[in-house]
């Protein structure tokens, strides 16, 4: 669990929340587009300010009057944020004045038993400082005006902010950051929901509900651990310029800054082409990868051949589990799997032992030869790990032929258990001096 405390930053619809957490976290790790309710799940993002660190909480637009289906969940999860906050903020549009909207939700936020700042956003010049005085009636305190978009007034707020924060206790375990990765509707925030027992990420039959890369920070088996739920991969041509194409953009950053990517396939479909076109995309940025068969409860498919597919088709040639998020089956081992794949990803393997695996790698299929020379083996060590990085002292590297490369890699992955885990290896020839010998 993360001892870091929480801000929840909530408000209405459209009043730049996101925009303001990415301000104040000084990154861009919020989706925000110019069409209102974009954000729908609550979303947490680090930020730091004079040397105290805390946790910002993206929440979705809260409009108490709207009552559809998915209004009544950006509320739900609008609310469990503050439940677990130390302190809110409450965004509001100093252009458009004090609405009624606003004085709904402060009316909760005041029983809610943490400290509120309101942030009067949009005073974009100094001369409109004056029209954050409108929000004194909501009854919490002096307005701050800000502008999420030009930084004006920000460090005020911070200064607000982290004056009433604990301080952190302790020392951090390193967290190992687990992404669910996929097409759209394929169970991701299902699978999240049913590993952490609560509805933290919003649900619908709808394609595309997950808008942003969620994260949840949890404890297993005594370890800390995140879950990121990710927004639906399409190709990037089908939603250029869409709340999708920008939603994508964090997903694919999600992944690269994971430790294990868990591909979620829908196992009524099967594996299809775009499943394996993002594992690729998960391999590209060096992330360790599993892949789940969810929806495994409701389907016949052949976990066999679904298998020879992904071992045909990936280089890496991940694991396939069959899991379902409607009964929980498969998730503890699916969960044990990735977490051990993070250690595998994050280990090294001696060099006397890379060695010995390097001269039974040629004693079982002979090296390749090229105009009566013979590739020869001759070192090997390992220099990096997340991902492993080896390198190969050869006598030629003009000799190893892609087949060869390929054997080496895959008898590697065989022999130490890394399956599902990028690998590089470099191949060094010798120099001029001892390579005409």
């Amino acid at each position: 669990m993360s001892p870091l405390p929480k801000v929840a930053v909530v408000g209405y619809p459209n009043v730049g929340k996101s925009t303001l957490v990415n301000r104040l976290a000084g990154g861009r790790e919020a989706v925000v587009h110019e069409q209102a309710g974009v954000t729908r799940d609550r979303k947490e993002v680090e930020a730091e300010w004079n040397g105290r660190r805390f946790l910002l909480v993206d929440t979705g637009g809260v409009d108490l009057a709207d009552e559809d289906d998915m209004a009544r969940a950006v509320q739900a999860q609008a609310r469990a944020a503050l439940g677990e906050a130390d302190a809110a903020v409450l965004v509001v549009d100093a252009r458009a004045g004090l609405r009624p909207g606003d004085a709904e939700v402060a009316g909760e936020l005041r029983g809610g038993g943490v400290p509120v700042t309101v942030a009067a956003n949009m005073v974009d010049a100094p001369g409109q400082a004056a029209l954050a005085a409108d929000f004194w009636p909501l009854g919490l305190g002096e307005p701050v005006a800000v502008s999420a978009a030009q930084g004006l007034g920000t460090g005020d707020l911070l200064d607000r902010l982290t004056e009433g924060l604990k301080a952190e206790t302790g020392e951090e375990e390193a967290e190992t950051r687990l992404a669910f990765v996929g097409r759209p509707n394929v169970g991701k925030s299902s699978l999240v929901n049913r590993l952490l027992g609560e509805e933290r990420v919003i649900v619908t039959p709808q394609a595309g509900t997950t808008r942003d890369a969620i994260d949840t920070r949890v404890e297993i088996e005594g370890r800390p651990v995140v879950l990121v739920d990710t927004a639906g991969l399409r190709r990037r041509t089908k939603v250029a310029g869409t709340v999708a194409y920008y939603a994508q953009l964090r997903s694919e950053r999600a992944a690269e800054r994971a430790d294990v990517a868990i591909l979620v396939c829908d196992a009524s479909e099967g594996i299809t082409t775009e499943d394996l076109r993002v594992a690729d995309m998960a391999m590209r940025n060096r992330c360790a990868t599993v892949v789940a068969l969810n929806k495994w409860d409701a389907t016949r498919t052949d976990l066999e051949e679904a298998g020879a597919k992904v071992r045909h088709r990936l280089r890496q040639r991940p694991r396939i589990l069959a899991v379902s998020a409607a009964t929980g089956r498969g998730l503890r081992r699916l969960t044990a799997e990735a977490l051990d794949l993070a250690e595998r990803s994050g280990s090294r393997i001696p060099t006397a032992e890379l060695n010995r695996f390097l001269a039974d790698v040629a004693a079982a299929r002979e090296p390749p030869a090229r105009h009566g020379k013979r590739l020869r083996l001759l070192y090997m060590t390992q220099f990096e790990s997340k991902p492993p990085r080896f390198a190969v002292q050869v006598n030629d590297r003009r000799l190893i032929s892609r087949n060869y490369a390929y054997f080496i890699e895959n008898s590697l992955r065989e022999r130490y258990g890394l399956q599902g885990i990028p690998l590089v290896i470099d191949y060094k020839g010798r120099d001029r001096r001892y390579s005409d010998r």
